[in-house]
């Protein structure tokens, strides 16, 4: 696949992909599947959603419930062996059959599991884009083997209320307030240090080059862990740390964001 299928930044990919939506069962909970989807579609369009384990255990209760309705095929594979992973094994055995016939994009990978580190590796070898969705449990490896990872707990029902719940508080205070609602301290040193490679020589740089260096740095990285939408947002709300600069694009009525670490000098 050419370049053009990658995104460009950590909010808006250049154009819609084609993507092959693949759960663990085992490692993802079923509350977060709208949440999920509506965050693939940010991507680009699930032409394929499996989700693989074993439904006729205990545990897969919580998924019978909603496969029906977001029209996800489930993948079935029964427990062997104890202590040994077989929905791991199909799932990784079917990414590799849909990756060859190469009508797809890019894979999501639902899980928490490391065990699917290799595998977003390989996929990223063919040129693929990788999106990884998994809790805050999930090992560095897989995150870091991903473009992009998306922390489950920011797409629960209960997390999206929270976030809307502070919005009247961000209003008032926005810095003090976003920080202070944070679920994780706000890593101040990476942003700007990221803000600085992705600067010109003047030492602006725009909003859409800032967030591709974030996720390159690090695929973990979202706006909404700090209690912000979008990063856009993120900038607006600290104005003792970035300095923003509306610019009107060429041939067009529209401005696009650029910011600068609020300690430059002119």
């Amino acid at each position: 696949m050419n370049g053009t299928h990658r995104m460009v930044r950590n909010e808006v990919p250049e154009h819609s992909l084609r993507l092959a939506v693949l759960i663990d069962a085992d490692n993802a909970q079923a509350s977060v599947i709208e949440g999920l989807l509506a965050e693939v579609a940010r991507f680009g369009e699930a032409t394929v959603k499996r989700i693989y384990g074993d439904f006729t255990s205990t545990a897969s209760a919580q998924w019978k419930k909603v496969l029906n309705r977001y029209s996800i095929k489930p993948v079935q594979q029964f427990a062997y062996t104890t202590g040994k992973n077989a929905t791991d094994s199909m799932l990784i055995i079917d990414a590799m059959d849909l990756l060859y016939t190469r009508r797809f994009d890019g894979f999501c990978l639902v899980s928490s599991d490391s065990d699917f580190t290799g595998l977003a590796m390989r996929i990223r070898e063919e040129g693929l884009t990788v999106l990884g969705f998994g809790e805050k449990k999930t090992p560095e490896a897989f995150r870091n083997a991903c473009h992009k990872f998306v922390f489950t707990e920011i797409l629960r029902p209960g997390a999206q209320r929270k976030r809307a719940s502070s919005e009247s508080h961000k209003a008032e205070t926005p810095a003090v307030a976003a920080i202070e609602g944070a679920e994780q301290e706000f890593p101040r040193e990476f942003v700007l240090e990221a803000l600085e490679q992705a600067s010109d020589d003047s030492g602006w740089a725009n909003l859409g080059t800032f967030g591709s260096y974030l996720n390159k740095l690090q695929p973990d990285f979202d706006a909404r862990l700090y209690g912000f939408k979008k990063l856009s947002e993120l900038v607006k709300a600290m104005p003792d740390i970035f300095a923003i600069d509306m610019r009107k694009v060429s041939g067009s009525n529209t401005k696009t964001m650029y910011v600068r670490d609020k300690k430059l000098k002119d």
